[in-house]
């Protein structure tokens, strides 16, 4: 659910003005006056949005000026607001109400998928690097309390970049498995809009939603949104829509997580691309990880090559196929090796996989790879 706060129903009189004298206490400075004027504007122009922007980013501020404890209050006190405005669905002002509703049923069009991921590492299949710098990632999220006690920053945009099939997709639902995030998949075909700023706007729906919920946002095919700005686009829509992911990065809270996936990265901004705290290089596999994905798939022991010296020679000519193709052949040869081997009332316990069959499958997803190079 997208809450917007509203300064009436989220805060009494006594919060706001122990929140105000807590900001004053701190060493003056023209940010803070300038927050604190931001603040008093919005709230009195009930500018919820706004209102809530400012004050994020007033948190930030407070974090990077090394005024952590009152960062953590005010954090504390929004966020209890939200949950009470979620909780008691109150609110004085019925347009207010009802664009809640609107929004919210706007931004569900905007995600493929909502889930908690049951995905951990162990479902993972890569190179000891790609697993080094995603295990650092998870952890700097796991021990966040740690790295604010020393006033670090914490890493929160992930660019996966690599060949289609390669587990860029998995690593994400690694991400939010590991962390115990809800993570949104979003959906590209429903954002962009042929409609001028729009993008933009649909964009921000969906990074204060993510915002508001502390959860991980998930970006396939990235290069569609964050291409290169001189590139050819009507009205340069392309340029605003760039600047606005520039803006929702620079002011998402540390502790949601963005993750951008894309085959291309030669194609993406290079703006954008130094705004990524953590940068991960997918490749094929090698014949290592390509015998630890078939060990993977055949884990529960139901299944077993019907020769296992041409079994053998078949995992060596996958190699130049992505961890999907490889994969993907090899169930497809288990479902067809069960048919040919099996009647339809009979369930055996464990079954052969034809290698013959397999073997086919393999050949023709290699046709198929050079038809489209």
């Amino acid at each position: 659910m997208c809450v917007r706060l509203e300064t009436k129903n989220c805060f009494s009189d006594v919060e706001k003005r122990i929140t105000l004298r807590k900001f004053w206490k701190l060493k003056p400075s023209m940010g803070q006056f300038e927050y604190v004027k931001e603040i008093a504007k919005f709230g009195l122009e009930n500018d919820q949005e706004r209102l809530l922007s400012v004050l994020n980013e007033l948190i930030e501020y407070s974090k990077r000026t090394k005024k952590i404890n009152f960062a953590l209050q005010l954090q504390s006190l929004l966020k209890d607001a939200i949950r009470q405005q979620q909780v008691s669905g109150l609110t004085k002002v019925g347009s207010v109400k009802h664009a809640i509703k609107e929004e919210d049923r706007e931004v569900s069009e905007f995600i493929i998928e909502k889930v908690t991921s049951d995905y951990k590492f162990d479902n993972l299949i890569c190179n000891d690097n790609v697993k080094s710098d995603l295990g650092y990632f998870i952890e700097e999220h796991s021990r966040i309390e740690l790295l604010r006690s020393f006033e670090l920053p914490v890493a929160n945009k992930v660019l996966l970049h690599g060949p289609p099939g390669c587990g860029k997709t998995l690593a994400s639902y690694v991400i939010a498995g590991e962390l115990d995030k809800m993570m949104y998949v979003i959906n590209l075909g429903a954002i962009v809009s042929s409609k001028l700023g729009e993008t933009s706007k649909n964009l921000a729906k969906i990074f204060r939603r993510a915002a508001s919920e502390d959860s991980v946002i998930f970006i396939d095919e990235f290069d569609s949104l964050g291409k290169v700005r001189d590139y050819s686009q009507d009205h340069g829509e392309m340029k605003r829509v760039v600047n606005t992911i520039l803006q929702l990065f620079d002011y998402l809270p540390q502790t949601s997580i963005v993750i951008a996936a894309t085959n291309q990265k030669n194609l993406l901004d290079n703006a954008l691309l130094r705004r990524f705290d953590l940068s991960i290089q997918f490749d094929l596999p090698n014949l290592k990880q390509i015998e630890a994905l078939i060990d993977l798939t055949l884990k529960n022991g139901k299944f077993s090559f019907d020769n296992k010296k041409t079994a053998s020679s078949l995992v060596k000519s996958c190699i130049g196929l992505s961890y999907y193709s490889i994969q993907k052949t090899l169930i497809t040869a288990i479902k067809r090796s069960l048919f040919e081997r099996t009647d339809a009332k009979t369930i055996p316990l464990t079954a052969k996989i034809a290698t013959s069959v397999w073997k086919n499958l393999i050949e023709s997803e290699k046709k198929a790879l050079q038809k489209s190079k």
